[in-house]
Protein backbone atom coordinates (compact mmCIF):
# COMPACT_ATOMS: atom_id res chain seq x y z
CA UNK A 1 0.00 0.00 0.00
CA UNK A 2 1.48 3.05 -1.32
CA UNK A 3 1.62 6.30 1.22
CA UNK A 4 -0.62 9.23 1.26
CA UNK A 5 1.85 11.42 0.26
CA UNK A 6 2.34 9.44 -3.06
CA UNK A 7 3.41 12.55 -6.31
CA UNK A 8 -0.12 14.02 -7.48
CA UNK A 9 -3.67 14.90 -6.01
CA UNK A 10 -4.43 11.98 -3.35
CA UNK A 11 -7.64 10.20 -4.29
CA UNK A 12 -9.36 11.67 -1.34
CA UNK A 13 -9.85 14.84 -3.12
CA UNK A 14 -11.77 13.05 -5.63
CA UNK A 15 -14.03 11.65 -2.90
CA UNK A 16 -14.40 14.91 -1.62
CA UNK A 17 -15.33 16.22 -5.35
CA UNK A 18 -18.01 13.18 -5.49
CA UNK A 19 -19.21 14.42 -1.94
CA UNK A 20 -19.80 18.05 -3.10
CA UNK A 21 -21.52 16.96 -6.10
CA UNK A 22 -23.98 15.14 -4.42
CA UNK A 23 -24.48 17.40 -1.57
CA UNK A 24 -24.39 20.58 -4.11
CA UNK A 25 -26.90 19.28 -6.67
CA UNK A 26 -28.56 16.22 -5.76
CA UNK A 27 -29.68 17.56 -2.07
CA UNK A 28 -29.08 20.82 -3.32
CA UNK A 29 -32.04 20.36 -5.86
CA UNK A 30 -34.10 18.30 -3.77
CA UNK A 31 -34.40 19.67 -0.20
CA UNK A 32 -32.47 23.73 -0.99
CA UNK A 33 -34.80 24.69 -4.22
CA UNK A 34 -37.79 22.42 -2.59
CA UNK A 35 -39.48 26.12 -1.54
CA UNK A 36 -39.53 27.55 -4.88
CA UNK A 37 -41.81 25.24 -6.45
CA UNK A 38 -44.75 25.68 -3.22
CA UNK A 39 -45.92 28.59 -4.86
CA UNK A 40 -46.49 27.71 -8.21
CA UNK A 41 -47.69 23.79 -7.91
CA UNK A 42 -50.37 24.74 -5.27
CA UNK A 43 -51.52 27.49 -7.62
CA UNK A 44 -51.11 25.24 -10.69
CA UNK A 45 -53.19 22.50 -9.07
CA UNK A 46 -55.33 24.20 -6.49
CA UNK A 47 -53.88 22.54 -3.75
CA UNK A 48 -53.31 24.67 -0.63
CA UNK A 49 -49.56 24.91 0.04
CA UNK A 50 -49.61 23.85 3.50
CA UNK A 51 -51.15 20.84 2.50
CA UNK A 52 -48.48 20.27 -0.72
CA UNK A 53 -45.43 21.08 1.92
CA UNK A 54 -46.56 17.84 3.46
CA UNK A 55 -44.46 15.98 1.03
CA UNK A 56 -41.53 17.32 2.38
CA UNK A 57 -42.49 16.37 5.92
CA UNK A 58 -42.97 12.68 4.09
CA UNK A 59 -39.39 12.81 2.86
CA UNK A 60 -37.87 13.92 6.33
CA UNK A 61 -40.07 11.53 8.33
CA UNK A 62 -38.83 8.09 5.49
CA UNK A 63 -35.33 9.12 6.02
CA UNK A 64 -34.93 9.07 9.61
CA UNK A 65 -37.05 5.57 9.39
CA UNK A 66 -34.31 4.53 7.14
CA UNK A 67 -31.30 6.05 8.61
CA UNK A 68 -30.11 2.77 10.42
CA UNK A 69 -31.41 0.26 7.89
CA UNK A 70 -29.27 2.35 5.01
CA UNK A 71 -26.43 2.30 7.23
CA UNK A 72 -26.57 -1.41 7.11
CA UNK A 73 -27.03 -1.38 3.75
CA UNK A 74 -24.58 0.92 3.12
CA UNK A 75 -21.83 -1.53 5.19
CA UNK A 76 -22.98 -4.21 3.18
CA UNK A 77 -22.92 -2.86 -0.13
CA UNK A 78 -20.02 0.16 0.02
CA UNK A 79 -20.71 3.44 -0.55
CA UNK A 80 -20.51 3.42 -4.00
CA UNK A 81 -23.04 1.15 -5.28
CA UNK A 82 -25.45 2.65 -2.15
CA UNK A 83 -24.93 6.02 -3.56
CA UNK A 84 -25.32 5.48 -7.21
CA UNK A 85 -28.71 3.34 -6.61
CA UNK A 86 -30.20 6.41 -4.24
CA UNK A 87 -28.49 9.29 -7.08
CA UNK A 88 -30.49 7.21 -9.59
CA UNK A 89 -33.91 6.86 -7.92
CA UNK A 90 -33.68 10.57 -6.72
CA UNK A 91 -33.37 11.86 -10.53
CA UNK A 92 -36.04 9.68 -11.67
CA UNK A 93 -38.63 10.61 -8.59
CA UNK A 94 -37.80 14.30 -9.84
CA UNK A 95 -38.72 13.55 -13.61
CA UNK A 96 -42.05 11.91 -12.49
CA UNK A 97 -43.00 14.73 -10.35
CA UNK A 98 -43.09 17.05 -13.56
CA UNK A 99 -46.08 14.79 -14.70
CA UNK A 100 -47.86 15.11 -11.30
CA UNK A 101 -51.36 15.99 -11.05
CA UNK A 102 -52.69 15.06 -7.75
CA UNK A 103 -51.24 15.63 -4.39
CA UNK A 104 -51.45 11.86 -3.43
CA UNK A 105 -48.47 11.37 -5.96
CA UNK A 106 -46.63 14.24 -4.72
CA UNK A 107 -46.50 12.47 -1.00
CA UNK A 108 -45.54 9.20 -2.84
CA UNK A 109 -42.35 11.10 -4.43
CA UNK A 110 -41.60 12.24 -0.84
CA UNK A 111 -41.44 8.87 0.73
CA UNK A 112 -39.50 7.87 -2.44
CA UNK A 113 -36.57 10.69 -2.16
CA UNK A 114 -36.63 10.32 1.79
CA UNK A 115 -35.65 6.87 0.87
CA UNK A 116 -32.81 8.08 -1.56
CA UNK A 117 -31.72 11.08 0.68
CA UNK A 118 -31.03 8.87 3.94
CA UNK A 119 -28.45 8.16 1.96
CA UNK A 120 -27.17 11.15 0.26
CA UNK A 121 -27.94 13.52 2.48
CA UNK A 122 -27.04 12.07 5.86
CA UNK A 123 -24.27 9.60 5.64
CA UNK A 124 -22.69 9.65 2.61
CA UNK A 125 -20.21 12.82 3.39
CA UNK A 126 -19.29 11.82 7.05
CA UNK A 127 -18.93 8.19 6.37
CA UNK A 128 -16.83 8.43 3.33
CA UNK A 129 -14.61 11.66 4.76
CA UNK A 130 -13.35 9.75 7.78
CA UNK A 131 -12.67 6.84 5.89
CA UNK A 132 -10.57 8.83 3.63
CA UNK A 133 -9.07 11.53 6.03
CA UNK A 134 -6.94 11.31 9.01
CA UNK A 135 -6.30 14.79 8.91
CA UNK A 136 -8.11 17.60 7.89
CA UNK A 137 -11.86 16.11 8.35
CA UNK A 138 -13.58 18.77 10.23
CA UNK A 139 -12.49 20.86 7.24
CA UNK A 140 -13.75 18.62 4.70
CA UNK A 141 -16.91 17.80 6.44
CA UNK A 142 -17.47 21.77 6.47
CA UNK A 143 -16.34 21.87 2.49
CA UNK A 144 -18.89 18.94 1.51
CA UNK A 145 -21.82 19.98 3.93
CA UNK A 146 -21.17 23.58 2.61
CA UNK A 147 -21.78 22.59 -0.98
CA UNK A 148 -25.64 22.27 -0.60
CA UNK A 149 -25.89 25.48 0.12
CA UNK A 150 -23.85 26.06 -2.93
CA UNK A 151 -26.19 24.17 -4.84
CA UNK A 152 -28.75 26.67 -4.01
CA UNK A 153 -27.30 29.70 -4.59
CA UNK A 154 -26.58 28.63 -7.82
CA UNK A 155 -30.34 26.64 -8.37
CA UNK A 156 -32.68 28.71 -6.79
CA UNK A 157 -32.15 31.80 -9.09
CA UNK A 158 -31.91 29.45 -12.26
CA UNK A 159 -34.69 27.14 -11.25
CA UNK A 160 -37.10 30.10 -10.72
CA UNK A 161 -36.14 31.39 -14.57
CA UNK A 162 -37.25 28.13 -15.85
CA UNK A 163 -40.76 28.17 -13.90
CA UNK A 164 -41.00 31.56 -14.37
CA UNK A 165 -40.32 31.08 -18.43
CA UNK A 166 -41.52 27.46 -19.31
CA UNK A 167 -43.77 26.39 -15.97
CA UNK A 168 -42.91 24.02 -12.71
CA UNK A 169 -42.98 21.04 -14.56
CA UNK A 170 -39.92 22.08 -16.80
CA UNK A 171 -38.26 23.32 -13.84
CA UNK A 172 -39.04 19.79 -12.25
CA UNK A 173 -37.43 17.85 -15.67
CA UNK A 174 -34.70 20.06 -16.03
CA UNK A 175 -33.74 19.47 -11.90
CA UNK A 176 -34.38 15.59 -12.49
CA UNK A 177 -31.74 15.22 -15.58
CA UNK A 178 -29.42 17.11 -14.37
CA UNK A 179 -29.53 14.21 -11.10
CA UNK A 180 -29.95 11.78 -13.49
CA UNK A 181 -27.20 12.57 -16.58
CA UNK A 182 -24.43 14.53 -15.00
CA UNK A 183 -24.38 13.47 -11.17
CA UNK A 184 -25.06 9.79 -11.06
CA UNK A 185 -22.95 9.04 -14.09
CA UNK A 186 -20.13 10.70 -12.49
CA UNK A 187 -20.16 9.45 -9.22
CA UNK A 188 -21.13 6.02 -10.35
CA UNK A 189 -17.09 6.31 -12.06
CA UNK A 190 -15.18 8.38 -9.71
CA UNK A 191 -16.59 6.83 -6.27
CA UNK A 192 -14.28 4.60 -4.08
CA UNK A 193 -15.54 3.08 -1.12
CA UNK A 194 -12.05 3.16 0.55
CA UNK A 195 -8.19 3.64 -0.14
CA UNK A 196 -7.49 0.31 0.03
CA UNK A 197 -9.42 0.09 -2.90
CA UNK A 198 -6.64 2.22 -4.59
CA UNK A 199 -4.00 0.74 -2.66
CA UNK A 200 -3.24 3.72 -1.02
CA UNK A 201 -3.34 5.06 2.72
CA UNK A 202 -5.62 7.66 4.00
CA UNK A 203 -4.64 11.78 3.61
CA UNK A 204 -2.98 12.62 6.85
CA UNK A 205 -1.90 8.83 7.62
CA UNK A 206 1.36 8.74 9.44
CA UNK A 207 3.52 6.19 10.64
CA UNK A 208 2.98 7.06 14.15
CA UNK A 209 5.90 8.08 16.27
CA UNK A 210 5.84 8.01 20.00
CA UNK A 211 4.38 11.24 20.69
CA UNK A 212 1.69 10.88 17.48
CA UNK A 213 0.51 7.74 19.24
CA UNK A 214 -0.11 9.55 22.48
CA UNK A 215 -1.99 12.26 20.96
CA UNK A 216 -4.11 9.69 18.48
CA UNK A 217 -4.93 7.99 21.83
CA UNK A 218 -5.78 11.31 23.61
CA UNK A 219 -8.20 12.64 20.75
CA UNK A 220 -9.64 8.81 20.78
CA UNK A 221 -11.10 9.10 24.84
CA UNK A 222 -14.30 9.69 25.32
CA UNK A 223 -18.45 8.77 26.51
CA UNK A 224 -19.07 5.18 25.34
CA UNK A 225 -22.31 4.36 23.92
CA UNK A 226 -23.70 2.90 26.73
CA UNK A 227 -22.98 4.98 29.17
CA UNK A 228 -24.06 7.97 26.91
CA UNK A 229 -27.07 6.34 26.60
CA UNK A 230 -27.64 6.88 30.31
CA UNK A 231 -26.82 10.41 30.26
CA UNK A 232 -29.40 13.01 30.15
CA UNK A 233 -27.13 15.44 28.25
CA UNK A 234 -27.48 12.95 25.64
CA UNK A 235 -31.11 13.67 25.23
CA UNK A 236 -30.52 17.54 25.32
CA UNK A 237 -28.65 17.08 22.56
CA UNK A 238 -31.72 15.90 20.84
CA UNK A 239 -33.60 18.34 21.88
CA UNK A 240 -31.13 20.66 20.19
CA UNK A 241 -31.04 18.56 17.16
CA UNK A 242 -34.70 18.52 17.03
CA UNK A 243 -34.81 22.38 17.30
CA UNK A 244 -32.16 23.20 15.04
CA UNK A 245 -33.85 21.05 12.47
CA UNK A 246 -37.55 21.94 12.85
CA UNK A 247 -36.50 25.75 12.42
CA UNK A 248 -34.38 24.95 9.62
CA UNK A 249 -37.65 24.03 7.42
CA UNK A 250 -38.55 27.95 7.56
CA UNK A 251 -36.42 27.80 4.39
CA UNK A 252 -39.18 26.06 2.53
CA UNK A 253 -41.69 28.76 3.28
CA UNK A 254 -39.56 31.92 3.03
CA UNK A 255 -40.32 32.03 -1.00
CA UNK A 256 -43.93 31.66 -0.19
CA UNK A 257 -43.56 34.29 2.48
CA UNK A 258 -42.18 36.51 -0.48
CA UNK A 259 -44.84 36.21 -2.76
CA UNK A 260 -47.62 36.71 -0.04
CA UNK A 261 -46.10 40.36 0.78
CA UNK A 262 -46.60 40.90 -2.86
CA UNK A 263 -42.99 40.34 -4.01
CA UNK A 264 -42.74 38.56 -7.64
CA UNK A 265 -41.28 34.94 -7.65
CA UNK A 266 -37.92 35.86 -8.75
CA UNK A 267 -37.71 37.70 -5.51
CA UNK A 268 -38.90 34.68 -3.99
CA UNK A 269 -36.13 32.96 -5.55
CA UNK A 270 -33.25 35.50 -4.58
CA UNK A 271 -34.45 35.49 -0.88
CA UNK A 272 -34.19 31.70 -1.14
CA UNK A 273 -30.60 32.07 -2.49
CA UNK A 274 -29.74 34.37 0.36
CA UNK A 275 -30.75 31.77 2.87
CA UNK A 276 -27.95 29.80 0.38
CA UNK A 277 -25.69 32.25 0.88
CA UNK A 278 -26.03 32.33 4.90
CA UNK A 279 -26.00 28.40 4.81
CA UNK A 280 -22.27 28.26 2.74
CA UNK A 281 -21.20 31.38 4.99
CA UNK A 282 -22.76 30.14 7.94
CA UNK A 283 -21.09 26.20 7.71
CA UNK A 284 -17.38 27.62 6.66
CA UNK A 285 -17.40 30.10 9.36
CA UNK A 286 -19.23 27.98 12.30
CA UNK A 287 -16.85 25.25 11.25
CA UNK A 288 -13.72 27.58 11.93
CA UNK A 289 -15.51 29.55 15.32
CA UNK A 290 -16.04 25.84 16.57
CA UNK A 291 -12.49 24.92 16.65
CA UNK A 292 -12.15 27.72 19.15
CA UNK A 293 -15.13 28.15 21.27
CA UNK A 294 -18.45 25.71 21.01
CA UNK A 295 -20.14 27.89 23.11
CA UNK A 296 -19.87 30.78 21.01
CA UNK A 297 -20.85 28.75 17.65
CA UNK A 298 -24.16 27.42 19.96
CA UNK A 299 -24.78 31.23 20.05
CA UNK A 300 -23.98 32.20 16.79
CA UNK A 301 -26.45 29.44 15.41
CA UNK A 302 -29.12 29.96 17.34
CA UNK A 303 -29.08 34.47 17.81
CA UNK A 304 -28.07 34.62 14.13
CA UNK A 305 -31.61 32.69 13.34
CA UNK A 306 -33.38 34.86 15.64
CA UNK A 307 -32.20 37.66 14.35
CA UNK A 308 -33.30 36.98 10.99
CA UNK A 309 -36.36 35.67 11.54
CA UNK A 310 -37.42 39.23 13.54
CA UNK A 311 -35.88 40.99 10.26
CA UNK A 312 -38.85 38.60 8.50
CA UNK A 313 -41.48 39.43 11.00
CA UNK A 314 -40.97 43.71 11.80
CA UNK A 315 -39.25 44.70 8.37
CA UNK A 316 -40.59 42.09 6.09
CA UNK A 317 -42.41 45.22 3.77
CA UNK A 318 -38.83 45.97 2.59
CA UNK A 319 -36.74 43.64 0.31
CA UNK A 320 -33.64 44.83 1.07
CA UNK A 321 -34.13 43.65 4.74
CA UNK A 322 -35.94 40.17 3.87
CA UNK A 323 -32.32 39.50 2.39
CA UNK A 324 -30.60 40.33 4.70
CA UNK A 325 -33.11 38.14 7.38
CA UNK A 326 -33.13 35.51 4.87
CA UNK A 327 -28.93 35.64 5.00
CA UNK A 328 -28.70 35.56 8.75
CA UNK A 329 -31.26 32.74 8.78
CA UNK A 330 -28.88 30.62 6.63
CA UNK A 331 -26.53 31.00 10.05
CA UNK A 332 -29.60 28.91 11.37
CA UNK A 333 -29.86 26.23 8.66
CA UNK A 334 -25.97 25.72 8.92
CA UNK A 335 -25.73 24.66 12.09
CA UNK A 336 -27.80 21.78 11.57
CA UNK A 337 -25.25 20.04 10.53
CA UNK A 338 -22.14 21.71 11.92
CA UNK A 339 -23.06 22.73 15.32
CA UNK A 340 -24.78 19.68 16.07
CA UNK A 341 -22.10 17.52 15.26
CA UNK A 342 -19.29 20.12 16.84
CA UNK A 343 -21.35 19.71 20.32
CA UNK A 344 -21.84 16.15 19.91
CA UNK A 345 -17.93 15.88 19.42
CA UNK A 346 -17.16 18.29 22.78
CA UNK A 347 -19.82 16.54 25.17
CA UNK A 348 -19.44 12.53 24.06
CA UNK A 349 -15.55 12.94 22.82
CA UNK A 350 -14.82 10.72 19.74
CA UNK A 351 -14.74 7.39 21.81
CA UNK A 352 -17.61 6.34 19.98
CA UNK A 353 -18.79 9.62 18.03
CA UNK A 354 -20.61 7.50 15.40
CA UNK A 355 -23.13 6.02 17.07
CA UNK A 356 -23.91 8.67 19.56
CA UNK A 357 -24.27 11.11 16.56
CA UNK A 358 -26.63 8.63 14.43
CA UNK A 359 -28.94 9.44 17.43
CA UNK A 360 -28.76 12.73 16.80
CA UNK A 361 -28.80 12.06 13.08
CA UNK A 362 -32.47 10.58 13.96
CA UNK A 363 -33.99 13.74 15.67
CA UNK A 364 -32.57 15.81 12.99
CA UNK A 365 -34.57 14.16 10.43
CA UNK A 366 -37.61 13.81 12.77
CA UNK A 367 -37.22 17.44 13.26
CA UNK A 368 -37.54 18.26 9.51
CA UNK A 369 -40.19 15.79 8.95
CA UNK A 370 -42.54 17.21 12.03
CA UNK A 371 -42.09 20.62 11.44
CA UNK A 372 -41.87 20.94 7.86
CA UNK A 373 -45.87 20.20 7.95
CA UNK A 374 -46.79 22.41 10.63
CA UNK A 375 -45.30 25.60 10.36
CA UNK A 376 -47.42 25.64 6.44
CA UNK A 377 -50.23 24.55 8.99
CA UNK A 378 -49.12 27.73 11.57
CA UNK A 379 -48.97 29.97 8.69
CA UNK A 380 -51.97 28.86 7.01
CA UNK A 381 -53.95 29.31 9.86
CA UNK A 382 -52.45 32.55 11.81
CA UNK A 383 -49.70 33.92 10.01
CA UNK A 384 -46.02 33.82 8.77
CA UNK A 385 -45.22 36.22 11.85
CA UNK A 386 -46.80 33.99 14.27
CA UNK A 387 -44.96 31.07 13.43
CA UNK A 388 -41.75 32.74 12.67
CA UNK A 389 -42.20 34.18 16.34
CA UNK A 390 -42.60 30.55 17.77
CA UNK A 391 -39.01 29.82 15.84
CA UNK A 392 -37.75 32.38 18.01
CA UNK A 393 -38.90 31.45 21.19
CA UNK A 394 -37.64 27.52 20.01
CA UNK A 395 -34.17 29.12 18.81
CA UNK A 396 -33.63 30.73 22.46
CA UNK A 397 -34.65 27.44 24.15
CA UNK A 398 -32.17 25.57 22.27
CA UNK A 399 -29.38 28.41 23.06
CA UNK A 400 -29.99 27.68 26.46
CA UNK A 401 -30.12 23.94 26.19
CA UNK A 402 -26.73 24.10 23.95
CA UNK A 403 -24.94 26.10 26.52
CA UNK A 404 -25.79 23.83 29.30
CA UNK A 405 -25.44 20.68 27.69
CA UNK A 406 -21.34 22.64 27.36
CA UNK A 407 -21.51 22.87 30.83
CA UNK A 408 -22.64 19.45 31.96
CA UNK A 409 -19.38 18.34 29.81
CA UNK A 410 -17.12 21.14 31.20
CA UNK A 411 -18.51 19.55 34.79
CA UNK A 412 -17.45 15.75 33.78
CA UNK A 413 -14.44 17.24 32.82
CA UNK A 414 -15.41 15.48 29.09
CA UNK A 415 -15.65 18.37 26.63
CA UNK A 416 -12.25 20.39 24.70
CA UNK A 417 -11.52 17.21 22.91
Amino acid sequence: MTNSKAKGIHYGYVIVFCCCLMMGIDVGLSVSCAGIFYSPVSDSLNIPFDSFGLYMSIMFIFSSLLLSPMGEIMTRWGARRTLTISSVVLGLDMLAMGFFNSLWQFYVAGAVMGTSLASLLYLSFPTLVNKWFHSKVGLMIGICSAASGIGGIIFNPMGGWIIDTWGWRAGYWVFGGIVLFIVTPLIGLLLRNSPEEKGILPVGYIEASHDKKRENAGLAEGVAYKDALRMPVLYCLVAFAFILMACSTFNLFIPKYVVSMEFGIENSSLAAAAVMAGVTGGKLALGWINDRNCAVGVVVTTLFGVAGLGLLIFLGHTFPAILCGAFLFGWEYAGCTVQTAMLTSHVFGRKDYARIYAIISIALAAGGGLASGAWGFIAAETSFATAFTIGCVLLIAGCLIGLYSLAVARRLNKGGL
